[in-house]
């Protein structure tokens, strides 16, 4: 029989032990966080704006604010010296991405480049992606299909002028940008009849649920809601449909090589993710999941991130006249005597390169980039533990008044003697995010995106519908997976002189 004093002596070491727990855990020093609720956190502080409500947090608490939501604790870095901490100097310890169901099941495990766990297997998928699908020579081979798309997206523009239509630079932008990825990934457009309407809806459908908040992912317990909201099954039939379509595209694909019916030099991410199957060089064993996946990381990544990109860069030149009169002038001028815009003349369009950087910087198409913390380490002081989701704020350093004079104007000029650039060095600009998991496709956009708007300010003057005022043109945002304008954006376009 156990005697009293033995109960006595370990209920004595196990409060000493408790004890010394607690002080210990009382001298962590973790970053100022605003009241909480049981349960939720600080879910109600997010508002219909996330990026908005946090910014506001962020000026009462801190750029180093630590919130709740549900069961998961969230690190907000709203600072560059923050992101310089997290994306740089302790790059590989915040290298994960948070787990969360609806990427899991749209990408196979998951299996693409952008959603999957920081391990082997991303690091040989990002591999293929860098190597063989997104360096600078390979970019560059796909310039004839850029220069055509752009020519298209001014052929449809004219229609809408010959049929006195206003011009709807919405879609148009979003049907460019799908183009050229499907010609560059898939080998041909998927745009008319039923398949076109079909696998435009899917990419609608791809880029929308990977913008939805899903509850299950901070409050497990309320994973149930989404059987009865009808999100899991929009989830798994949007998989399934994706997945099914792109199998069919790959045996096509595999058809034509058998038969060497592709042309020379013609080359698409999907031939050259077969043929990395085939050769295997690098170990890395490329399943038919794994390249469906990379494949579907093109379109959720590039359709949106770019045609949002044009759509308020031209919103901001349409609001500030006087700019996209100074743009439209470098255009004309650099290209004198010529017929139409080049990519190699965009070299020499220094105010062009201005214009995206401050587009860029004032809508940042992804305002939050996550992280997650891989062991404990400290950021600015501030103790972080495994685990911890972590989110960049992008759009709030982008607009810090600490670093940039008069932040909600937009204002190229501020670019014009800076060598600050977006690709992932300059931490008070990183729309695109830095370091291990900053976005591989920059290069790629940049010229797409440089290419469309010289090239329709080479042609067309653009004004507002109905007489509108610039200075009425709504800025209202629609949050997704980027942040859009909520309506589409019309225009009239009149051509060229």
């Amino acid at each position: 029989m156990i005697s009293s004093f033995a109960v006595f002596s370990f209920l004595f070491f196990l409060s000493f032990v408790l004890l010394s727990f607690f002080r210990l855990s009382s001298k962590k020093n973790l970053p100022p966080s605003p009241p909480k609720f049981p349960l939720i956190g600080n879910f109600h502080q997010l508002g219909q704006q996330p990026h908005r409500s946090l910014q506001k947090l962020t000026n009462e608490y801190g750029p180093m604010m630590m919130l709740q939501f549900g069961s998961i604790p969230v690190l907000i870095a709203s600072s560059a010296e923050a992101a310089t901490q997290i994306m740089k100097t302790q790059d590989l310890g915040f290298a994960n991405k948070p787990k969360s169901i609806i990427p899991s099941k749209l990408f196979f495990g998951p299996k693409d480049v952008a959603f999957t766990p920081y391990g082997e297997y991303w690091r040989n998928a990002r591999s293929v992606c860098m190597l063989q699908l997104l360096n600078n020579k390979r970019v560059q081979s796909f310039s004839k299909i850029r220069e055509e798309e752009t020519s298209l997206l001014l052929r449809k523009i004219n229609h809408s002028i010959d049929n006195s239509q206003v011009v709807d630079l919405t879609d148009l932008f979003v049907s460019m940008t799908n183009d050229v990825l499907c010609r560059v990934a898939l080998g041909r457009k998927y745009c008319d009849g039923e398949e076109g309407k079909k696998f435009k809806s899917l990419v609608i459908e791809l880029v929308e649920l990977l913008g939805v908040f899903n509850i299950g992912d901070y409050m497990p317990w309320l994973a149930w809601v989404n059987h009865f909201n009808g999100l899991n099954a929009k989830v798994d039939k949007v998989a399934e449909e994706f997945s099914a379509f792109l199998e069919g595209v790959i045996e096509e694909h595999k058809e034509k090589i058998k038969t060497d019916e592709k042309e020379e030099g013609s080359a698409d991410f999907v031939d050259i993710m077969l043929q990395v199957q085939k050769e295997n060089k690098s170990g890395f064993n490329v399943e038919m999941d794994s390249i469906k996946a990379i494949i579907m990381d093109m379109f959720s990544a590039g359709t949106d991130t770019t045609s949002t990109l044009l759509e308020w860069t031209m919103n901001e030149l349409i609001r500030n006249p006087n700019t996209l009169r100074k743009l439209r002038d470098e255009v004309r001028q650099v290209t004198q005597g010529k017929s139409d815009v080049t990519e190699d003349d965009l070299e020499h369009m220094p105010y062009l390169n201005a214009v995206m950087k401050e587009s860029l910087r004032l809508h940042s198409p992804v305002p939050l980039l996550p992280r997650e913390a891989i062991k404990d380490t400290k950021v600015l002081g501030y103790d972080v533990a495994a685990g911890t989701q972590v989110f960049v704020c992008p759009w709030a350093i982008s607009r810090d008044p600490t670093i940039w004079e008069n932040p909600e104007e937009f204002q190229p000029e501020r670019f014009l003697d800076s060598c600050v650039d977006y690709k992932g060095l300059h931490f008070e600009l990183i729309p695109f995010g830095a370091g291990r998991r900053g976005c591989p496709g920059i290069t790629f956009a940049k010229v797409v995106n440089e290419l469309a708007l010289a090239r329709m300010l080479f042609h067309f003057e653009f004004s507002l519908p109905n007489g509108a005022k610039t200075e009425d043109l709504d800025v209202d945002e629609a949050l997704g997976i980027t942040v859009r304008r909520k309506f589409p954006l019309l225009v009239v376009a009149t051509p060229r002189i």
